[in-house]
This record gives C-alpha cells, sequence and structure tokens, in this order.
C-alpha cells in the first residue's frame, strides 16, 4: 500500500489485474484536447488576418483609382494607402483606367500565405 496526501491509501495494480479507478481520466482527455484546440485558434487567426487583407485590397484598390483619377500616380495612391507591413505583400498593376492590387495575407507559414492571395480591383471611366 502506498500512502498519499490526506492519509489516503492507494494500492498499485499488480500485472494482468484491471485498473479500477478512473482517476486522472479528465486530465489525459485534456491534454489530448490541446493541439486540436490550438490548431483550430490558428485556423480563425487566419481566417481573420485573409478577410482583414481583403479589407485592406479594396481600399487601396480604390486610393489608387482615386489617384489615378486626379491625374497622379496610381501605384503611390495604393503603396500610400497601405499599413507598413502590407506593402511588402502587395503587388499591384494599372492597365485602361482599372487600378488592381493583390495581397498576401500574414501568416506563420509562407507556403499558405501564398494560396490565400486577395485581390481588389477599382476602375476609373466616365
Amino acid at each position: 500500500m502506498a500512502k498519499c496526501g490526506y492519509g489516503r491509501q492507494y494500492r498499485l495494480a499488480r500485472e494482468g489485474e484491471a485498473v479500477t479507478s478512473e482517476r486522472g481520466q479528465a486530465t489525459v482527455e485534456a491534454l489530448g484536447a490541446i493541439p486540436a484546440v490550438l490548431l483550430l485558434g490558428m485556423v480563425a487567426l487566419q481566417l481573420l488576418a485573409v478577410g482583414y487583407s481583403a479589407v485592406l485590397a479594396g481600399t487601396a484598390a480604390e486610393a489608387g483609382a482615386l489617384a489615378l483619377a486626379a491625374g497622379g500616380d496610381a501605384r503611390a495612391g495604393v503603396r500610400e494607402s497601405l499599413p507598413g507591413w502590407s506593402r511588402a505583400r502587395a503587388r499591384v498593376t494599372v492597365s485602361r483606367g482599372t487600378v488592381r492590387v493583390r495581397l498576401r495575407p500574414p501568416s506563420p507559414l509562407d507556403g499558405v500565405s501564398r494560396k490565400l492571395v486577395v485581390a481588389a480591383s477599382a476602375s476609373v471611366g466616365p
């Protein structure tokens, strides 16, 4: 018999003997669930980053189109409207009055970021 805290005595199971106590079972199950919860959290954060990047791309495309309509440089208008972290991740094309912005969202995995590129466009016309 082994003594534990609070004066309780426990007997270790012998080989071939069934263990009838389920003490600690919830802890083991919780430890098993932690990776799944972390993965779910990372996926949710990645989806939020993609949504935010889509909003930024749309706003930047509109800013570029407004700069183009005013006779300015559309690329400069796009770059000025983007926050610092996203400027290096943005690709801008201007063609016949249309400004197109492609933006890679932030991600801890570069391959994931390349697969989730968002795009937006805005046009200037009569």
